[in-house]
């Protein structure tokens, strides 16, 4: 008798050790045990320094005014040129002076015929008068006379009023520079029809000398209030400003003014700066930087740029405390090449991770061991430092 062999007992032991050695090769392998971060390190010394603040500032003109019409017509002269140099008084535009000049004309003509009916009335107010006194004329013909004359004298008043109207329409059909500036691109041309109040034509600005706005915390109101009423020395170099190619504008610039009062949502006061501007680099409208000179009162931490992190607009340094990294929130003030003033959050003698410092978070265990980075640039800033005095 054949026996039949059965293949799936056959295979049954192979297909088991397969999967065994499938499900093995699959399983994860657990990860390495990390071991301690490699970073340098540095020890925080403190410098007394010189530097300058920055403050974003807007360029604006100490005079400027929107030129509109106080008469309604059709331009019929544009006697300037566009984006040029005007005086006080020079005519700029004229606005139908034919019609305007008629209607002076018609209201003098009128106060001369109101004058003459004055007169008139002052004649036969007198003659009845007299006729009165004669018992030749009624009492209430008398009074009709008189009031004849107040009458009169109330239409010359009416009259000369129009008078001053008309007179003053026709000088405001002749547009004239209110003071000395730089006029702009004309909105209106020749035959252009304006509407009085409400077109607007041009705009005039004064441009020497010119001033900057920006704004300070108010923590520091009393700074700026001293420096406002010190008298700063010729080519005094307090207040500088950098253009926006980073030129540093080369005329220093005084405190104008300081605003009267603080704004309450963000705490901040606004400060108007003037400057020389005889070469009209300067122009209404500009953004620039405002450089504010300043001296550190005592020795703080100055420590390289790139020990520096930023995490949500706060900034930190890394401190090493037993063989690990802890996250030290500082206070930062203006980089200097490629260093940085600390002004809170660091003592002298500390030591402080300046390479590795992305590979770290806080706690994590180092060990000192990888190449010092070369020279990462900072945000370059003019300034200088010079050791503590001891």
């Amino acid at each position: 008798m054949t026996k039949t062999l059965n293949f799936n007992k056959l295979l049954l032991p192979t297909y088991v050790i397969l999967s065994s050695v499938i499900v093995s090769c699959n399983k994860p392998t657990p990860p390495p045990q990390a071991g301690p971060i490699p970073v340098n390190l540095d020890t925080v010394k403190v410098q007394t320094a010189t530097y300058f603040d920055q403050y974003p500032g807007n360029v604006i003109a100490l005079q400027e005014v929107e030129l509109r019409s106080e008469v309604s017509g059709f331009i019929t002269g544009i006697t300037f040129k566009e984006g040029s140099f005007v005086r006080k008084g020079q005519k700029l535009y004229e606005i139908e002076q034919n019609k305007y000049a008629a209607a002076y004309s018609q209201s003098d003509a009128g106060l001369k015929i109101a004058k003459a009916n004055l007169q008139k009335a002052v004649t036969d107010a007198g003659r009845y008068s007299r006729l009165g006194e004669q018992g030749m004329a009624t009492k209430q013909k008398v009074e009709y006379a008189q009031t004849d004359v107040e009458t009169a004298k109330m239409q010359v008043a009416s009259a000369e009023a129009g008078v001053m109207r008309a007179r003053t329409d026709l000088n405001h059909a002749v547009i004239t520079a209110p003071f000395e500036g730089t006029i702009g691109i004309s909105l209106l041309r020749k035959g252009g029809y304006i509407t009085a109040g409400q077109t607007l034509l041009n705009t005039i600005s004064s441009d020497n000398p010119i001033a900057v706005d920006f704004v300070i915390s108010e923590k520091e109101i009393s700074r700026f209030m001293t420096l406002k009423d010190r008298k700063l020395l010729k080519n005094d170099s307090t207040f500088t400003l950098m253009m926006p190619d980073k030129k540093i504008y080369p005329f220093p610039g005084e405190v104008e003014l300081i605003d009267r009062a603080v704004d309450p949502r963000t705490g901040t006061l606004k400060i108007r700066l003037r400057f020389p501007n005889p070469k009209q680099f300067l122009k209404s409208g500009m953004s620039c930087a405002i450089r504010v000179l300043n001296t550190t009162p005592e020795a703080l931490p100055i420590i390289p740029f790139r020990a520096v992190t930023e995490q949500m607009g706060e900034f930190f340094v890394y401190v090493v405390e037993r063989d690990s990294a802890f996250q030290h929130k500082v206070t930062v003030g203006p980089p200097m090449k490629d260093k940085i003033l600390i002004k809170e959050g660091l003592h002298k003698g500390e030591l402080i991770v300046v390479d590795g410092v992305q590979k770290l978070k806080n706690a994590t265990p180092i060990t000192i061991g990888i190449p010092a980075a070369p020279g990462a640039p900072g945000t370059p800033t003019q300034g200088s430092f010079s050791p503590a005095k001891k």
